[in-house]
């Protein structure tokens, strides 16, 4: 009989009883990422830290291995055959990890500023890096310099793939889109409908559309034809009262297409963007959840518990700061779509 799930006490960073990963990151998690074939979790860490768990059927968690960038690291990305961790960050060195065969990180890819976002498309057998040089470059691992460098019109703050749809997310609220088909050219290029700060984004299972999450607690559901505009909608969560937080993580439900917001108010939430419903509301942690992640089939969810710089340098003690990372094994009630009401006949 599985005990994933239990634990000994509830604690003001762990109100939902999740299951603790051991010996987590020293310093904020800023990506968590889930093997897409094993239940392998890999963090990046302002300590410079790439580290690996290996969470067993009762919630364990092993540590696995580790390496170490120049600087903090901000993003990570699995190869599809989970053998591969690829990893960027302020060093602005993009790393490739050969996790499973126990070799040395090596250098893929390199920008004139920090890495923000990187992404591993098996479709193209390229690896996408944005940075805050203003640029989307793609890697053929086989050579040294970029099989193509595109300039974006600010710094990149998020990427999001299902091939052949990838969306890009800069500051100035500015959303490009590219059909992979032609990854040289802009699909689209659109602004915000949020009026603040874009932080996350992360694109429909079904390719037609993304989701957007802003620093003012308001997620916005967007679809990229003209024809289907009238779908769009835009929603207010992540808020308490006359408190607004920001919306630091946006993830799909693997199965279900439901999906999970995770924010600055220590609250993560499970969604239902084709009914407009949330799902299920968690009782929010003692420090914001800067990222978080479901595994392949989507039993659990991981999320980190640690300062995210919401409120600047000066709120940020490091001598008295903890840093989790939790795993929430859902339950179907909570990332199910609930059925349509049908009208009964008379």
């Amino acid at each position: 009989m599985s005990t994933f799930g239990t634990t000994t006490a509830t604690a003001p960073h762990n109100p939902n009883k999740s299951v603790e990963v051991t010996q987590p990151p020293s310093d904020g998690v800023t990506s968590l990422s889930f093997s897409p074939k094993a239940n392998h979790l890999v963090a990046t860490s302002w300590d410079n830290q790439v580290r690996c768990w290996e969470i067993n059927q009762y919630g364990a968690s092993v540590p696995k291995a580790a390496i170490s960038h120049d600087h903090p690291v901000l993003c990570c990305s699995w190869k599809e055959d989970g053998t591969t961790v690829f990893s960027g960050g302020c060093d602005k060195q993009a790393k490739m990890w050969p996790l499973l065969s126990g070799g040395q990180a090596v250098t893929v890819g390199m920008h004139e500023a920090p890495i923000k976002a990187i992404e591993w498309i098996p479709e193209m057998n390229l690896l996408a890096t944005g940075s805050w040089d203003k640029t989307l470059k793609y890697w053929d691992l086989r050579q040294s310099n970029p099989v193509h460098t595109q300039v974006l019109p600010d710094k990149c703050y998020g990427i999001s793939v299902r091939h052949p749809l990838m969306v890009v997310a800069t500051a100035e609220r500015h959303i490009v889109i590219f059909n992979l088909a032609s990854p040289q050219t802009e699909y689209k290029r659109i602004q915000s409908p949020l009026k603040y700060m874009t932080r996350c984004v992360a694109t429909f299972p079904d390719k037609q559309g993304y989701l957007i999450g802003s620093i003012e607690g308001r997620v916005a559901v967007q679809h990229i034809e003209d024809s289907q505009q009238s779908k769009n909608f835009t929603f207010k969560c992540h808020r308490d009262n006359n408190d607004i937080y920001a919306v630091n993580a946006i993830n799909f439900h693997p199965v279900h297409s439901t999906f999970a917001t995770a924010g600055s108010d220590g609250a993560y939430n499970f969604w239902d963007k084709e009914n407009k419903q949330r799902l299920k509301a968690m009782q929010r942690c003692n420090q914001p959840i800067p990222c978080s992640t479901f595994n392949s089939d989507g039993t659990i969810f991981a999320y980190a518990v640690s300062y995210d710089w919401s409120k600047g340098a000066e709120n940020h003690n490091p001598a008295t700061a903890k840093n989790y990372i939790l795993l929430h094994p859902t339950q179907e009630a909570e990332i199910k779509a609930k059925p349509r009401a049908t009208p009964s006949v008379r």
